[in-house]
């Protein structure tokens, strides 16, 4: 057996141990469109959970679920310039409606031409924004708070699965409000709605704060984001929420009839997450051996393995298993019924347990014809697989291991938060010079990441320039292959000179290399 299940390990070459996580933990796989990607049962039974439980959140806040369609007209787009220049490069555009059938071959009929071309949705601001212009009349018709399941097309270049794919999954969320105020408060209830079900139920820990200007969503006044850790070193922006102002109202006349009868301008709101979500569980909880699920997110939560020897006593190691998945299946873990399961595919049981090992079900059972005679459970936990190169297991009498279920499943997930907890906490250094700034994170590797030696994040004080002299530290940032991700939530009572202006600091931004 070799050291590691994967081929490759973190410390040798990141990204392709990213990828083979992905391919043996058998997530997903690229599709025969170029940027594109199959998710496969595991993968999307883990975005079914991660929609399933924020969606409840979601519904607690008070919006709706809808749908709005995959096409937008160009002139819906063209209403919003910042909106255009934003996502221009990126837009699919369909511009006809038939094919036909020439000499055999088919063809784009060029009689089938549309009278206005259609974008393919990358977010859907501008025809959500035409159906709020209907919507709402009065001011009794506000707050409108919808929500929408969807996938989006953003025409990537440089592509890596469920990172940043042509085509993705994902939710985004739409409302308008009567005022300022109650627009910005529900901004910020839905990041912290998105903090919360990264670090509870993802077991991923987030800073959550504030984009720079220079960062926001096209067309925001405010775009705020919660920032992830991965084992790189690298942040991954794991979900944003954008107080959009009266931009996208003014472009699409969303008004109401106030109070005193006159017209006003609404304000609006957008936020959203992705499929993105599933790989900053990889990075953030994987290790050599494949994924490391948390429970709260695993489609099998417990996974038990017959070891099998084509003797008469697997009949009776079959029955004891099957009955133990009914007991432990009556228990509930997370709010839900616990999701235990009994692998009998027709394979070596050691094949069978790498598998899950790989896909890191985070309780794996082997039981043997001595575990079935005995009344015990042999098993081991996916968190702490490994004591030197020794598979680690643990064994318990039947009915004590199905009473400690659940409590050793909450144990995982906690684990796993913590873990990670430490190493944000610990990977993010005081900067006080750009000068430091450069030595902390050296030259930039061009293009190879695997190079790249591990590096944090920066916290650094700045005086939040605006217009050029913000372009001129992206330039500076950008050279060294860095971004400002956020001002977090909580600030410090003082701050330094900027390391960009000297000028006196007013807030601290986080700086990294980024997904």
């Amino acid at each position: 057996m070799s050291k590691h299940a994967l081929p490759v390990t973190r410390a040798e070459n990141f990204p392709d141990w990213y990828q083979a996580v992905v391919r043996d933990a058998d997530m997903a796989e690229a599709s025969p469109v170029r940027g594109c990607m199959v998710i496969k049962p595991w993968g999307y039974g883990v975005w079914e959970l991660i929609q399933r439980q924020l969606d409840d959140r979601i519904k607690e806040t008070g919006h709706e679920n809808c749908y709005f369609p995959l096409f937008i007209p160009m002139s819906f787009i063209a209403k919003e310039a910042q909106h255009v220049e934003g996502f221009a490069k990126e837009m699919a555009v369909v511009t006809h409606h038939r094919l036909k059938n020439v000499n055999g071959k088919l063809e784009v009929d060029p009689e089938a031409e549309l009278e206005e071309p259609l974008i393919v949705r990358p977010t859907s601001e501008t025809i959500i924004g035409d159906a709020f212009n209907r919507w709402v009349q009065s001011y009794r018709d506000l707050p409108l708070l919808i929500n929408q399941w969807a996938n989006v097309v953003r025409w990537e270049m440089r592509t890596r699965l469920f990172l940043r794919t042509a085509e993705f999954l994902w939710q985004e969320g739409h409302t308008a409000h009567a005022d300022e105020a109650e627009a910005r408060e529900h901004t910020l209830r839905m990041l912290e709605v998105y903090r919360e079900f990264a670090e509870t139920v993802l077991a991923m820990p987030v800073i959550a704060g504030e984009k720079p200007e220079n960062e926001r969503f096209p067309g925001a006044d405010n775009t705020y984001s919660i920032e992830a850790m991965m084992q790189d070193g690298k942040a991954l922006q794991a979900g944003t929420s954008h107080y959009l102002g009266t931009h996208f109202a003014e472009a699409q006349d969303i008004r109401y009839q106030d109070k005193d009868g006159g017209q006003t301008l609404c304000h609006t709101t957008s936020w959203g997450v992705s499929t993105r979500m599933i790989g900053g569980v990889i990075m953030t909880h994987g290790d050599d051996d494949g994924l490391r699920l948390p429970p709260a997110i695993a489609p099998k939560q417990i996974v038990i393995v017959p070891m099998l020897r084509d003797k008469p006593e697997d009949a009776d190691v079959l029955a004891y298993c099957d009955a133990l998945q009914k007991d432990l299946a009556k228990r509930s873990a997370f709010g839900v019924g616990l999701r235990a399961f009994v692998d009998k595919k027709a394979t070596r049981s050691a094949d069978k347990r790498w598998n899950w090992v790989r896909r890191g079900a985070p309780l794996i059972l082997e039981i043997g014809p001595r575990d079935a005679a005995g009344g015990q459970v042999t098993f081991m936990r996916r968190d702490q697989l490994r004591a030197g190169d020794k598979i680690a297991s643990q064994a318990l009498a039947r009915d004590a291991f199905v009473d400690a279920a659940v409590g050793l499943l909450e144990e995982i997930q906690a684990a796993l938060y913590a873990d990670a907890k430490a190493r944000l906490d610990g990977a993010i250094t005081p900067i006080a010079s750009f000068a430091d700034l450069e030595t902390y994170f050296g030259a930039a590797a061009e293009d190879d990441e695997a190079a790249a030696a591990f590096k944090g994040w920066a916290r650094v004080s700045w005086s939040k320039p605006t217009g050029d002299a913000l372009e001129a530290v992206a330039a500076r940032l950008k050279a060294l292959k860095l971004t400002i991700r956020n001002a977090p939530m909580a600030q410090p009572k003082a701050f330094g000179a900027c390391i960009f202006t000297d000028a006196p600091g007013v807030e601290e931004v986080l700086i990294a290399r980024s997904y």
